[in-house]
């Protein structure tokens, strides 16, 4: 078992000799996570558990960390997409439950599930039944699944008309324990709540056939963030809260529900500052061409790390509480900034991407509308050479460090 040092260090760490904010990299609020845990926490009736979703390194915030300050907070389940997202928490010491939110189908990923003490989803009978033979023939005990239905999102699982039968025959299969029945909505961020109601009728729908059929009720789940945000009455016994727990919400009628703080920051150094003339081309392809006297700065972060492209010269950044104009093209490890307004900056001034400054912020939902795209993809596009640095206070004014 890797001590909790070695399973986080790789995407948290202290400063080192040289510094890991010498460069660029993401700050992770542990105090704004927290704070989002509870609010959602207190949108839920007492008998409604909280899965904190961590799949795909939560969301680029850093899996492990995220998983234990969310279990802190009163989170209860954890809800990964791959085996190996599972084994990593495992691995780091984590009991929690942990729910494998894709699809699992192998002997092999059976006998990992099993030995990790991880719980998949079942979505259609063969795979069903290659999981009870796998564990007769091997551990002989039984293993808690999950059983998704198709109510709409036209993804994992038998069709909602089809519960019935898949669910018995999970339930006449040796060594499979139903833990939960459970579905995903499709278009719970949209102001028009048609297609919402009809999966949610569609899954009430199944159930009540289900228990028609003489078999009694597992946990029930449906909310995702949006639908945690919408109603009560999508609650069931368990919600599972991904983005909403990360401080962004799914859509902006959402936002007046309960009142969320984004969790990531992401910030970089000045690593020059130039004087460059009038007509003088910046970057790659010379997109941007100067029309006056200007102050440029070279910061050290790029598309590697995660700063899309396409952001180019359609981006701000901020510098003490200001917003800055993105010139040229993002190279893949440094982009340029017009610091002209701000005349005395110098090498080694910090600049925040992502974040608040002040009264300034720049969130994620930002540069997705920029680029047409959605938070949660902004979101996962940062990459590992950026450290995550954990802090734990309050979004307030920017400072020059």
């Amino acid at each position: 078992m890797l001590s909790q040092e070695q399973s986080e260090k790789t995407v948290f760490s202290n400063d080192v000799v040289g510094g890991l904010r010498q460069r660029a990299w993401v700050e992770i609020n542990l105090g704004a996570l927290a704070h989002n845990v509870r609010q959602l926490k207190g949108l839920l009736a007492a008998k409604t558990a909280l899965m904190a979703v961590v799949k795909a390194d939560a969301y680029g915030h850093g899996a492990v960390t995220v998983a234990r300050t969310a279990l802190s907070a009163g989170a209860n389940w954890l809800g990964v997409a791959t085996i190996p997202e599972g084994i990593e928490l495992r691995q780091a010491g984590i009991d929690a439950p942990i729910l494998i939110l894709g699809a699992t189908h192998t002997p092999e990923q059976l006998k990992a599930i099993a030995h990790w003490q991880l719980q998949p989803t079942l979505c259609d009978p063969k795979q069903a039944l290659v999981f009870s033979e796998t564990l007769a023939a091997t551990t002989g005990g039984n293993l808690p699944v999950h059983v998704k239905l198709d109510t709409g999102m036209s993804r994992l699982g038998p069709l909602w008309e089809q519960a019935t039968e898949f669910v018995q025959l999970v339930h006449s299969l040796p060594h499979l324990q139903i833990a939960s029945i459970y579905s995903h909505l499709a278009t719970a961020e949209n102001p028009d709540r048609r297609i919402m109601q009809q999966q949610q009728q569609r899954f009430e729908t199944a159930i009540a056939q289900v228990q028609a059929a003489s078999m009694s009720l597992p946990l029930l789940h449906l909310a995702n963030s949006a639908a945690t945000l919408t109603s009560p009455d999508l609650h069931y016994d368990l919600v599972r809260v991904g983005l909403a727990m990360y401080g962004l919400y799914p859509a902006a009628h959402l936002s007046s529900s309960v009142q969320l703080k984004p969790v990531l920051q992401v910030k970089a150094r000045i690593t020059q500052v130039k004087t460059i003339p009038p007509n003088t081309g910046v970057s790659y392809g010379h997109h941007f061409v100067s029309d006056r006297e200007l102050r440029l700065a070279v910061v050290g972060i790029g598309y590697a790390d995660g700063v899309p492209r396409n952001l180019s010269n359609r981006m701000e950044a901020l510098i003490c509480g200001r917003r800055i104009p993105q010139i040229g093209a993002i190279t893949m490890d440094q982009l340029m900034l017009d610091v002209t307004a701000i005349p005395d900056v110098a090498v080694g001034e910090v600049v925040t991407l992502l974040g608040q400054e002040g009264k300034e912020q720049i969130t994620a939902d930002d540069w997705a509308a920029v680029l047409k795209t959605i938070s949660w993809e902004i979101l996962c596009g940062f990459k590992h050479r950026l450290p995550r640095v954990a802090v734990n206070r309050e979004q307030g004014a920017g400072s020059r460090e």
